[in-house]
């Protein structure tokens, strides 16, 4: 893995070599405490570690105090255009700030911002998306290219260090998959600052999970990356599902509760999808290193279930619960899940 410089965001550290942390974002009016707390105490179960909430008015900056008093997480503010609010949000307890120092204003203003962060060593995380890349960059590279994307984000962090101000992270990000994967790579020689990485605007649930997986895959495979976000358009708990699979898969995180599961096929005489996917949901709140099987008929499942350390199998009002590979019990269908769950919360037991 590239060594970046440590930036510590609340009581969490990324870059360094330490661990990728995994990132997301409310969806709920920030400045509705209640719901947005609910939220982000759900993610954190789901495995969420930090997390951004949009501070699009005053009223939302003022909103984090109280949200700060109910949560575990670090929070990030995400501000657009108003400077005052990236100053309000940290007087309000952000433990970070991202900001588009082009879209913030003039060098006063950016200023201002830095003042505020330095007084209270509030890192800055300076995000460029493909997006809105600045106009004479697009005129230069003769479209918005890795490159120009490479170089607005620079100048952007310089701006700042200019400033006497270097507690930085920077992203940078696309919605061109290959785009975002050649400009990580090129900045990645450039800058020592941590990298937070995703695919912007990646989309709905089946297609943002490929576009991120690919391009997640790709540039976290040659060790570039310290922080991640998924960005689905849906329920942001999905973003900490497929997160943690991707740094799972590409072997970058042990531990967490894997789930495998069969096609269905003609055999299939009970809802697999809807079972695996209930299934997939309820692991995450197990601490547990282990590989749960999920299959569809009780012919092939125990066979196709033995690598597994624990599966079920569904048939026609009944299931089975395998463990190595040997059926371990048979329960009626309706109490596959509970007995499941039962396995899981008494795993390891003599």
């Amino acid at each position: 893995m590239k060594k970046t410089r440590e930036v510590q965001i609340g009581d969490r550290v990324i870059g360094g070599g330490n661990p990728i942390v995994i990132q997301s974002m409310t969806n709920t009016p920030t400045e509705d405490v209640k719901a947005t707390v609910a939220q982000i105490k759900q993610l954190t179960k789901a495995g969420c570690e930090i997390i951004r909430c949009a501070v699009p008015t005053m009223e939302a900056a003022e909103a984090l105090t109280e949200i700060k008093k109910q949560i575990e997480i670090p929070l990030v503010a995400d501000i657009h255009f108003d400077y005052r609010l990236a100053i309000a949000a940290m007087q309000h307890g952000a433990d970070k700030i991202r900001i588009n120092p082009g879209n913030i204003g003039d060098a006063e203003r950016v200023k201002a911002v830095v003042t505020e962060a330095r007084e209270r060593n509030i890192p800055i995380r300076v995000g460029v998306n493909s997006g809105s890349l600045e106009k004479e960059l697009v005129e230069k590279y003769h479209g918005v290219t890795a490159e120009g994307l490479v170089e607005s984000a620079l100048a952007q962090a310089a701006l700042i260090e200019d400033m006497g101000y270097d507690n930085l992270v920077i992203s940078i990000k696309s919605s061109d998959v290959m785009m975002c994967v050649k400009a990580h790579e090129l900045i990645a020689e450039k800058t020592n600052h941590p990298l937070h990485v995703g695919i912007t605007e990646a989309g709905t649930l089946i297609s943002g999970n490929i576009k991120s997986s690919i391009g997640l895959g790709l540039i976290l495979h040659q060790g570039i990356g310290d922080t991640i976000r998924v960005s689905l358009t849906g329920d942001p708990l999905e973003e900490i599902k497929s997160a943690k699979l991707i740094l799972r898969t590409l072997g970058l995180r042990k531990g967490g509760v894997e789930v495998v599961s069969c096609p269905t096929c003609g055999r299939t005489k009970i809802d697999l999808i809807t079972l695996a996917n209930q299934v997939e949901t309820m692991v995450a709140e197990f601490p547990l290193d282990i590989k749960v099987a999920v299959m569809g008929c009780v012919v092939n499942g125990p066979g196709e279930a033995k690598e597994a350390d624990i599966g079920i199998a569904g048939g026609i009002g009944e299931g089975l619960i395998i463990k190595h590979g040997e059926v371990y019990k048979k329960v009626p269908e309706h109490e596959l899940l509970g007995a499941l769950r039962y396995e899981l919360e008494h795993w390891g037991e003599a």
